[in-house]
């Protein structure tokens, strides 16, 4: 692995992406919208929006970058860039660190003004640390880029990439306490959702009050980060089948 062909690939990928005005909206308007819409929706209900805008913030990152990651990933390989980029001094290490930077770069900005407007044009006032969220936020961004990266690789075509998106992330809205307290699952139910992801994102903004070991869910996101990445670079295949 080279950090200059990395930062390379970083590069290109930016590059990309910066002719490429919806994929930006997507990244960077839907989830701020999509907060915005629930602020707005919630006013006639005081302390609402307080109680699960800040879980929202761990939710939406992680679903848009998993969805925008796994579809460029694959339409990569089914165009042949993979493949021609693999003709040249580019390990798989290389490829999936740059996309890691690249996406993760887009997540912090994305993190950064979804956080912001939250706090001050959304009114939300949340009694954990504003700074937490954002990291949260970030490392949901970061979640849904090594996942994205990772599941693209057993995909063919880019409806099978969205596809994954019902299976891989719906369990988890529904395991990780935004529907149903984690505490009130069923024992089986509740054992998969303290290992799981998002459960990780929504716990680690909790006030301090309630999660006091919030230290460890962001230990869980990040050794899921690393482990999607390296599955990403194992599973990495120049072309679609």
């Amino acid at each position: 692995m080279s950090l200059r062909r990395t930062l390379l690939t970083t590069r290109r990928i930016l590059e990309q992406l910066r002719h490429d005005p919806r994929t930006l909206a997507l990244l960077l308007l839907v989830p701020t919208a999509l907060v915005g819409l629930l602020a707005w929706s919630l006013t006639n209900q005081p302390g609402a929006f307080d109680s699960v805008g800040p879980k929202l913030l761990g939710v939406f990152p992680l679903i848009v970058m998993f969805l925008v990651t796994s579809v460029i990933t694959l339409r990569e390989r089914t165009v042949g860039t993979l493949e021609r980029l693999f003709t040249l001094p580019l390990t798989k290490a290389d490829f999936v660190a740059g996309y890691a930077i690249a996406f993760g770069a887009l997540a912090l900005v994305q993190s950064l003004l979804v956080s912001v407007l939250s706090y001050t044009w959304y009114g939300l006032a949340h009694q954990g640390v504003p700074w937490r969220v954002s990291i949260v936020a970030l490392c949901a961004g970061l979640l849904g880029t090594a996942f994205g990266l990772a599941l693209s690789a057993v995909a063919h075509t880019e409806f099978q990439a969205v596809q994954f998106m019902p299976a891989f992330i719906l369990p988890q809205l529904l395991l990780c306490g935004l529907v149903i307290p984690v505490s009130q699952l069923p024992s089986v139910l509740r054992a998969i959702a303290d290992v799981l992801p998002m459960t990780a994102a929504v716990h680690a903004i909790s006030p301090l009050q309630t999660n006091p070991y919030y230290l460890g869910q962001f230990a869980i996101m990040l050794a899921y980060i690393l482990v999607a990445l390296v599955v990403g670079a194992a599973t990495l295949r120049r072309v679609t089948k």
